[in-house]
């Protein structure tokens, strides 16, 4: 097999890889941007939008679609609320102090994944994809007759996968209309910029964080429901995510969406290259080589900001 309709295939699946990462890791860029909280119970977030679609589709029953639109709206909205609650029950509890809040969080990590393994059970459980048809990935060459299309054999990749990286630029681009467009998101940034400002013009600065809080593990919650169909459920599964999300955030910047899309990007695409070329532990090898590099030469990231 050429290597150009190989290299192809890896772009593609990077970009998966990519799509989804940058959803989950922007939630969390999020979180720490406005809230200046390092949530480690993230990837738990994203397991529990997982475990909630395949409850869903497995009480509706029926074509998968259905099974799966409805997941995609309720998971979200679900785990969003419990993290709300999450927020007001222990952070606002300990006063999103910096240190507390990183032992507070490892313990809602707990918290999900042994309720979960008591509900769901130990079993990784598929979820049936809405649509999943194989397309072949065509090659070009030059030959007598000028530029030449052909199909190499075996060379394809699945429907639905292509529908993941479009549905995930367009909640991203959503996600950046409500920042930037609208009031909900001039007051997320006015909570980010001075806290003590906004409550005095008063804002609900407890109420920002919650809604922000949900919104970043929701944002999770819809990745782990756009990615279920071509992984399984399990109540294990939050730890690969968490670990990325944080490799993503400290390449881009602290709080820095640009930053998130692009690192997410880039170590999506490398990652997906390098799994199919060489290795997927090569790739970790390297994301973690990466951040290495980041942290001596450049601490606040591509496109962070130094803090005062």
């Amino acid at each position: 097999m050429e290597f150009g309709p190989h290299l192809i295939l890896a772009s593609l699946e990077g970009a998966v890889i990519a799509a989804v990462l940058a959803m989950t890791a922007m939630g969390l860029s999020i979180v720490f941007g406005i809230m200046r909280v390092v949530n480690v119970a993230h990837g738990e977030f994203f397991m529990l939008g997982a475990v909630i679609a395949w409850w869903v589709a497995h009480l509706l029953g029926g074509h998968p679609a259905v099974g799966f639109i409805a997941a995609l709206v309720f998971a979200p909205i679900l785990v969003g609320v419990i993290a709300a609650v999450a927020d007001r029950l222990v952070l606002q509890r300990i006063d999103y102090d910096p240190d507390r809040t990183i032992v507070g969080t490892i313990g809602l990590l707990y918290i999900i994944q042994q309720v979960t393994l008591m509900t769901f059970g130990p079993e990784a459980r598929p979820v049936e994809a809405p649509f999943n048809q194989r397309l072949a990935i065509p090659w070009f060459e030059f030959g007598e007759n000028g530029f030449e299309i052909y199909w190499p054999w075996g060379l394809s990749i699945t429907s639905y996968k292509l529908f993941i990286i479009v549905a995930a630029i367009a909640i991203l681009t959503a996600l950046w209309v409500l920042m930037t467009k609208t009031k909900i998101g001039l007051i997320m940034r006015a909570t980010q910029q001075d806290s003590e400002m906004a409550r005095a013009f008063g804002v609900p600065v407890k109420r920002v964080y919650a809604w922000v809080f949900g919104l970043g593990a929701g944002l999770a919650a819809m990745g782990a429901v756009l990615v279920v169909p071509v992984q399984q459920a399990h109540y294990l599964m939050g730890h690969d995510p968490l670990l990325l999300s944080f490799i993503v955030v400290i390449i881009g910047g602290l709080g820095s969406l640009p930053g998130t899309v692009i690192a997410a990007i880039l170590i999506g695409m490398s990652d997906g290259i390098i799994s199919v070329f060489f290795s997927p532990t090569l790739a970790k090898i390297l994301a973690t080589l990466l951040v290495a590099m980041v942290l001596v030469f450049r601490p606040q990231g591509l496109m962070g900001k130094i803090r005062s």
